[in-house]
């Protein structure tokens, strides 16, 4: 017999394996919203493995404060993940540790997503400290418990380690393996569980070579070319000149990135109030794009920036500002600086958020003006509001144009920004009934301001004499609206209309109003943020074939055909092309695919395999060619 004290420890291990697959079946809960039974097994495998070796190797007078501080770190990383999932919609990898710094900067945003039901990864442990702190308070300060525990017991004990440490390893391993061929992330995920799914990311981020490619990207450039030839893009031969070819040469260009910018309220009213009447006549005079979808990776807001400048894909492993903030990246600002342009881009934030502060170089913008630049009216927790970002960008630009210098400007508003509260003073639209002090009456309040704000910029274009001489771009930077926040069924009760919890939500507008036209057009192409690029290009007149510029993505007016893949808030393979969204399950043959007009199932989808294989292929050639472009 063997004598411990404070109990044996080995209850100490039960208790807290048993507390921790616990939850891990509640995060599976809250990622998949259902337990798949037949996969717990690898929630389990890793972390009876792990307590195990704690077992093993951890002096016996530690092992309970070390079981219990592993309890604690891991219910930590499991609340800081749903909270991660709440807020953006994809099973976190150790990667989103690069971006915990932004966390900080929009704290409101975050701390609006956490859920009560996220605090019970913390019970157990409040419990056990209650109830041994109220155990020594009433035995008193010399509070020990001795047990006796038989050699047989022990003995049984250590073969229980023993299966949990080989037995655990052994099916990590085959869970993992098995894993690893999936393309769907989400999938990825439940059947290989949290812990090794980690793993499998690690697997996959060494595969990569990280950040830094090998090779000659002369070659990855041809690879690019081939590839794109194979899709039919346009019915035109080869060399045809485009529509529209320079028609806007030698103008100004000015693009607003509309933060969490929905295309679904445009055009819409609410108790005869109309949301969005500036952009509606934008629209109705310029060219509208009521088909295009947000690509951004986990850069978001920071990868629009990046994508609508560069026609390249995000990586989908970490913000593209923080990953290639050191290189020089092909781009429209860059580009436009050749051919006699100034560029800036202006941000209400600091220019350290999401690593800006690189970005911009990177860019190859002239500079910048970010939160010290502009009246702090108290908007929100980014400070100024956007009324106060057009009045100091129309100052700058203004300035400019004394110069004789033509421009290209970004303007990346901030005052819809979740969770979407407006100031009182600053609202110009009453929400009342059952809308009132709701997620998706706040949305349309703030994306209603958004709207009212981008008529201030164009009054102070016009009164500086910039209108008339300015290409203006519009388009939305990611959805706002969760599915756990607002359901499809509250969107189609509160405006009339047909809503889904993803072909609507990833679809973002995309107006360009040029001087000079006298009707508008809808464009009701496919597209997607990196085609925003080449349009814009086609319409200054900058041939980017000509000037060996590398672009992922196309120009709508000019193409008969699209399609653009998207990662990180979809599955991996995913893509829009102009008939369906395609989300694939383990592989193509076991995805959904959903039409894009009627917002139904599509039941027979093979013909669009080879829209699957290329965009993943071209994806692949994206991250390529990133990773071998030069470093600054």
């Amino acid at each position: 017999m063997y004598k411990e004290k404070n109990g044996p420890v080995y209850a100490q291990f039960y208790m807290v394996s048993g507390l921790l697959l616990l939850k891990l079946l509640l995060l599976r809960v809250l990622f998949f919203d259902r337990i798949a039974w037949e996969w717990v097994a690898a929630d389990a495998a890793p972390v009876l493995m792990l307590m195990g070796v704690l077992a093993v190797v951890i002096p016996r007078r530690l092992k309970s404060g070390v079981f219990w501080t592993f309890n604690i770190v891991l219910s930590l990383l499991f609340f800081a993940s749903s909270v991660y999932f709440n807020h953006f919609g994809s099973v976190p990898t150790y990667l989103a540790l690069y971006e915990l710094n932004q966390v900080f900067q929009i704290k409101e945003s975050v701390e609006s997503t956490i859920q009560i039901i996220d605090y019970l990864f913390f019970l157990d442990i409040v419990v056990y400290a209650l109830y041994r702190g109220l155990h020594r308070w009433l035995r008193g300060s010399a509070y020990s418990q001795e047990r006796y525990v038989s050699s047989n017991a022990r003995r049984v004990h250590l073969i229980v380690l023993l299966v949990c440490v080989i037995g655990g390893a052994w099916l990590s391993g085959y869970t993992i393996t098995n894993a690893k061929g999936i393309t769907n992330e989400l999938v990825q995920a439940e059947s290989a569980g949290f812990i090794n799914y980690e793993i499998v990311a690690a697997i996959k981020a060494n595969a990569d070579n990280g950040l830094i490619g090998t090779g000659d990207i002369k070659e990855t450039v041809g690879k690019i070319k081939n590839l794109e030839a194979s899709y039919p893009y346009r019915d035109q031969p080869l060399g045809t000149i485009p529509d529209l070819f320079g028609s806007q040469k030698g103008r100004n260009v000015i693009v607003i990135q509309m933060e969490a910018f929905q295309n679904f309220p445009l055009h819409q009213s609410l108790n005869g109030q109309e949301l969005t009447p500036v952009l509606n006549k934008l629209a109705d005079e310029g060219f509208y794009f009521p088909h295009v979808y947000q690509q951004i990776g986990p850069g978001n807001t920071s990868d629009a920036e990046f994508m609508s400048n560069t026609s390249i894909y995000p990586i989908a492993t970490l913000a593209m500002s923080t990953g290639f903030g050191d290189r020089v990246l092909p781009s429209l600002p860059r580009l436009l600086r050749s051919k006699g342009y100034e560029a800036y881009t202006f941000h209400v934030n600091k220019v350290g958020f999401w690593n800006r502060n690189e970005l911009y170089p990177a860019l190859g913008f002239n500079g910048y003006y970010d939160k010290q630049s502009f009246k702090n009216d108290h908007f929100n927790a980014f400070g100024a509001s956007d009324e106060q970002l057009y009045i100091t960008g129309v100052e700058k630009l203004a300035e400019l144009k004394a110069k004789g210098t033509p421009f290209y400007a970004q303007m990346v508003t901030a005052s819809s920004h979740h969770p979407f509260k407006i100031p009182d003073a600053f609202k110009k639209i009453n929400i009342e009934g059952d809308l009132k002090d709701t997620m998706l009456g706040d949305y349309l309040t703030a994306i209603n301001y958004t709207d009212y704000a981008i008529g201030t910029l164009i009054e102070g274009l016009k009164q500086n004499g910039l209108w008339d001489n300015t290409v203006l771009v519009m388009y939305g930077d990611h959805f706002g609206l969760q599915p756990k926040d607002v359901t499809p069924e509250q969107v189609e009760q509160a405006l009339g209309i047909k809503y889904d919890s993803r072909i609507s939500r990833f679809n973002i507008p995309l107006i360009v109003r040029v001087p000079g036209m006298e009707q508008g057009q809808v464009i009701n192409r496919t597209g997607g943020q990196l085609d925003i690029m080449p349009t814009i290009a086609n319409l200054l007149g900058v041939s980017l074939e000509g000037e060996g510029f590398t672009a992922f993505g196309h120009d709508l007016l000019n193409i008969d055909r699209n399609v653009v893949g998207m990662r990180y808030y979809l599955p991996t393979g995913s893509f829009f092309n102009d008939d369906i969204m395609f989300v694939p399950g383990k592989s193509f043959q076991d995805g959904e695919a959903i039409s894009l007009d009627t917002l139904e199932p599509v039941t027979d989808f093979s013909k669009y395999e080879t829209d699957y294989d290329y965009i993943l292929q071209l994806m692949g050639l994206s991250d390529e060619y990133v990773k071998l472009l030069p470093q600054r």
